[in-house]
């Protein structure tokens, strides 16, 4: 079963949900906001998407900025990015696309879906 993680005020989000539907690709969403991930949940997510740890940050969003995270993130060790992601998931890059087995990131959903 596919899974999409997003913001429902997301517009990319929207956008993602609207392709899904156009595909006729059946879904279960899941509110990032609502129902966060866990630390688990993050470092499956990565390890499926093959993607740097850093690649996880919505890096556009206003709570990475309030936090100076564009600074400290760097200095943080893995287990400590794992666990500041998994207590809000307006920190974590969206949407993300579970599928057979992979898991696509920001950008990668859209470019993903286009090549269906």
């Amino acid at each position: 079963m596919t899974k999409l993680i997003g913001y429902k005020k997301c517009s990319t989000c929207k956008n993602i949900e609207k392709m899904l539907k156009e595909k006729n690709i059946s879904y279960d969403y899941r509110e990032i906001d609502k129902d966060l991930l866990s630390v688990d949940e993050l470092k499956k997510i990565r390890e499926l998407a093959d993607i740097d740890i850093f690649k996880l940050f919505n890096t556009s969003g206003v709570k990475y900025r309030e936090l100076g995270l564009k600074d400290k993130k760097n200095d943080m060790s893995e287990e400590e990015i794992y666990e500041l992601l998994s207590t809000d998931g307006m920190l974590v890059k969206r949407p993300i696309l579970l599928t057979e087995g992979k898991a696509f990131v920001g950008p990668q959903v859209k470019k993903y879906l286009e090549n269906l």
